[in-house]
Order: structure tokens, then C-alpha cells, then sequence
């Protein structure tokens, strides 16, 4: 009788896992996955991918087609290069395109993913991002930071022309300066260690790409994890950021209890941390948020207010040096609105047309981030392939940027394109995305677009600009360092002398 039943209860097992391998298999045959080069085993197209991605995704892309799927490692990825196909995914699907991929780097840096730009998308993502923009990132607070602004341009300003005839590693300044906007505005002042934090701001945006060999085999993670260069980097960047983030939260929680207002801006107001450390003691967020929660959101805070407002302010320096006449152009403009009084800036710059399409095209060959990263929440079906949920999504916005198909000489530095174009940063035109599109667009435009047009301006009204002796525009090396943002991989140097 036994022998009858265990036979009668592995027969049915058979039958159920047949039927099921059966239904699984016949639902599968009917999915199309994306066209894509051919594979090689274990390491699928890892051979066929070159720094920076974001240019060979193109050349691929040329060839297989604008939805095109890799095979990385023991993961897939979808790379889109089509506006049409961007459109679809982050705003007609959105938010089922509204996840970010994991990232082994991303964990470690930005504790457990648990800021804003990498966090999930969810309840979490949702309450850091509104703290995030009604504390620091709303039109009427940026407007209030206008005095940070003039105050640390000045300072930039002072020292180029300390520096006046000699040669000056702009790339440099630019990105202090930009640094010292963003810790000003964020936490009441300049964070100590500062040249520390810029390093690791710098570093950190080139190793969390998503393209670590622990994100590319996850079954060997641990393994690979131990024996990674880069983790080992990673959770030493983590020790220093812990001892300058630790301090920024536990000297406002001191001045919380000395002075009893809890209000550490420079305005008499809170800053971001005072928000931050108030809602915290509260108690009353849905999502109780502890100082790795803090830090995290910092971090994100300090980097992307740093690196993509000075990258793009260098990159737009290195295009004006390499096309001279459009620098004439651009200060021609700001000397005649200014007339010698460079104190009404303030008011005058936002309306300054050409330097806003100088901007723009800067932003257009180099857009700060080159590749959005999504991930896919549910399957979808787009265009008759299938997009299994959990893949990767790669929006190569720096191809679509230089598609022919909606630029004319695309790969040119031409500011009047936009003259009749009514392109603007906020998503709607799909062939022009620098801040991304969709749910995750980036909060902090009209942040980063004061710092940009305010430093700009100034830097243009101020100086007349040469390179070293002996170097030409033509010369300059327009390669992209590797990371999460464009940033160009050698420094500029130039000379600049005070104009008068």
C-alpha cells in the first residue's frame, strides 16, 4: 500500500512539474527579447563593451537597432536610443521604468542605496525627494541662495585674477566653487575637510556606474566581493565619508541644543540638516529615517549640486575656447547688458538669450548624465519585444543628443540651433533630455542652473580667456572620464586676464 501511494505521489509530482515546464516553455517561445550582437559563454557582450559606454552603446546601437538588448555577465540590459522609445518607457509607462538597477557600489557609498537618486521607487524614494525639493531645491529657496552664489563667484573671481597671465587649472577652481555653493546652501556653511569630501565626491562618481563585476555575476558576489580592489576602496571612501558627514549632523544636533532654535543657515532659516534632524525627533514621518538616512541624501546632495554643475560649467569653457567666435559672441551679449555694472547680474543673466543657448548646447554634446539607469518593475512588451521585469534599462541620452535624425552637423558646437527651437530642461521634448525625464527626472534643475549661469556669466564678463602657449582649441582632449556624470577626462588650463 505504501509502495502504491509514494508511486501515485511521484507520479503526480512528474506530471505537475512536466505540465508546468511545458506551460513555461510554450510561454516563452511567444516572448521576443530585443535584437543584440551575438553572445560569447559566461561573458555574454563584456568583450564588445569599451569606455566610455555610452559611446560604444551607440555603435552597437547602430547596428542592431534602438532597442537593442546586451548580455552582461550573468544579467541582460536593454539599451534605448530612440527619443520615441525613451518616451514610452518614461512617461507613457512611467513608473513602470521608475526603478533604479542594483548596485554593489551604490550599497556600500550610499548606505544600503538609501538615497535619493539609487533608492527604489517607493514610499522612501518619495518622502527623502519632497524633503529634498521643499527644503533646498524650490524656485523660491534658489532665489534666496543668490547671496551664496555672489559671495563664493566672488571669491572664484578674486583668485583668477590673483593668477592674472599665468597659467590656472580652471577645471579645478570650477569645481570648488561649485562644491562651496552646494555645502553653503545645504548645511549653513563650508563642511570642514572640504578637499577630502571633493575627492570622494569625484571618485565615488566614477566607480558607481553599475557596471561592477559583482553587479554583472550576482551568484558570485560574495566571492568576487571579497576579493574586489574596489570594494576594499569602496568601504574606505565609506570610513572617511562616515567621519565627515557624522560631523556636519552631530555639530547641528550641538547647535540645536545651545542655541534652542535648531536653525543653522546662513539666513537665520533651517538648512537641509536642520530639516532633516527635525523630522527625524518628531517622530511623525511614514518612513522613520536614521543618520546613515541623512548621510546618504548628503552625499547625493553634495555630489550631483558639484559635479554636474561644474562639469558642465568646464565643458562649456572648453567648447568657447575652441570656437572663438562664439565666445566673442557670448561676452559681446553680457558686456553690453551689464554696461559696467556687474552688480545687477543677478537680475540681468536669466534673460541673457545667447548665453542660454550656449548652455544649452552645452548641454546637448555633454549632457551631465550620458546614460539614464532604469529598471524595469513589470514586464512590458515595447514594439513587439519583451522586457522581462527586473532588467536593466540604459536611456543613452548622449545618443540621442547626436542623433542626425533630429540635429543638423550633430557632432558640431552650434549654440543658434536653438535660436527657433522651443527646447527646453524639463523632459518634453524627448530628443533633448540632459536632466533625465520621468518620475526620476532630476529634482535639482533650477539649483543647478542658477550656479551655472551666474559663474558662466561672470567668468566671461570678467576675463578674456587663452589657452597655454603653444596649445590650440583644436588640441584640447574632449574624452569622458568613466562614471555616472561627463566629465572630461583631462583638466583645462588656461590663462586668463582681467578685462577692464
Amino acid at each position: 500500500m505504501l509502495e502504491l501511494i509514494t508511486t501515485l505521489t511521484l507520479s503526480a509530482i512528474f506530471f505537475f512539474l512536466f505540465n508546468k515546464w511545458k506551460i513555461s516553455r510554450n510561454s516563452n517561445s511567444t516572448k521576443k527579447p530585443p535584437p543584440g550582437p551575438r553572445k560569447l559563454p559566461i561573458i555574454g557582450n563584456l568583450h564588445q563593451i569599451s569606455n566610455p559606454p555610452f559611446r560604444c552603446f551607440r555603435a552597437l546601437s547602430n547596428q542592431h537597432g534602438p532597442l537593442m538588448q546586451l548580455k552582461l555577465g550573468e544579467t541582460t540590459a536593454v539599451v534605448v536610443s530612440s527619443p520615441d522609445l525613451a518616451k514610452r518607457m518614461l512617461k507613457d509607462l512611467d513608473p513602470s521604468f521608475a526603478d533604479r538597477p542594483q548596485s554593489a557600489a551604490a550599497d556600500i557609498i550610499l548606505y544600503r542605496s538609501s538615497d535619493v537618486v539609487f533608492s527604489q521607487y517607493g514610499d522612501y524614494w518619495r518622502q527623502m525627494r519632497k524633503l529634498c525639493v521643499d527644503e533646498l531645491l524650490n524656485a523660491k529657496t534658489v532665489r534666496l541662495f543668490r547671496s551664496i552664489r555672489r559671495d563664493e563667484t566672488s571669491r572664484l573671481m578674486d583668485s583668477l585674477r590673483e593668477s592674472s597671465g599665468r597659467v590656472v587649472n580652471l577645471t579645478e577652481k570650477i569645481f570648488s566653487h561649485s562644491s562651496s555653493v552646494t555645502c553653503r546652501a545645504a548645511c549653513g556653511g563650508v563642511v570642514e575637510d572640504g578637499e577630502t569630501l571633493m575627492k570622494l565626491m569625484a571618485d565615488s562618481t566614477r566607480m558607481v556606474s553599475g557596471f561592477e563585476v559583482a553587479d554583472l555575476f550576482p551568484s558570485l558576489s560574495r566571492i568576487l566581493g571579497a576579493l574586489s580592489w574596489t570594494r576594499r576602496r569602496l568601504e574606505a571612501m565609506r570610513r572617511e565619508l562616515d567621519v565627515i558627514l557624522d560631523d556636519v549632523i552631530e555639530r547641528h544636533r550641538r547647535n540645536r541644543v545651545e542655541n534652542g532654535s535648531g536653525k543653522n543657515s546662513e539666513f537665520g532659516s533651517e538648512d537641509l540638516v536642520d530639516v532633516f534632524l527635525r523630522v527625524q525627533e518628531e517622530g511623525q514621518l511614514r518612513i522613520p529615517i536614521d543618520n546613515d538616512n541623512i548621510k546618504a541624501v548628503l552625499f547625493d546632495i553634495f555630489t550631483a549640486g558639484t559635479e554636474t554643475s561644474s562639469s558642465t560649467i568646464d565643458w562649456a569653457m572648453v567648447e568657447l575656447l575652441r570656437h572663438p567666435r562664439v565666445m566673442a559672441k557670448a561676452q559681446a551679449e553680457l558686456r553690453q547688458a551689464l554696461k559696467g555694472n556687474s552688480t545687477q547680474q543677478d537680475d540681468i543673466v536669466p534673460n541673457l538669450k545667447y548665453l542660454k543657448l550656449v548652455i544649452k548646447e552645452t548641454m546637448r554634446l555633454h549632457p551631465p548624465a550620458p546614460i539614464v539607469l532604469r529598471a524595469c518593475k513589470e514586464e512590458q512588451v515595447i514594439n513587439g519585444y519583451t522586457i522581462p521585469a527586473g532588467e536593466k534599462v540604459l536611456v543613452n541620452i548622449w545618443a540621442m543628443h547626436r542623433n542626425p535624425r533630429y540635429w543638423d552637423d550633430p557632432e558640431m558646437f552650434k549654440p543658434e540651433r536653438f535660436e527657433n527651437q522651443s527646447l527646453d530642461f524639463v523632459g518634453g521634448d524627448y530628443h533633448f533630455l540632459p536632466f533625465g525625464a520621468g518620475k526620476r527626472m532630476c529634482p535639482g534643475i533650477t539649483f543647478g542652473l542658477a550656479t551655472i549661469e551666474f559663474a558662466l556669466s561672470q567668468l566671461l564678463y570678467n576675463f578674456d580667456w587663452k589657452l597655454p602657449e603653444g596649445l590650440r582649441g583644436e588640441d584640447l582632449d574632449m574624452t569622458e572620464n568613466v562614471g555616472l556624470t561627463v566629465v572630461r577626462k583631462q583638466n583645462l588650463f588656461v590663462v586668463a586676464t582681467p578685462y577692464n
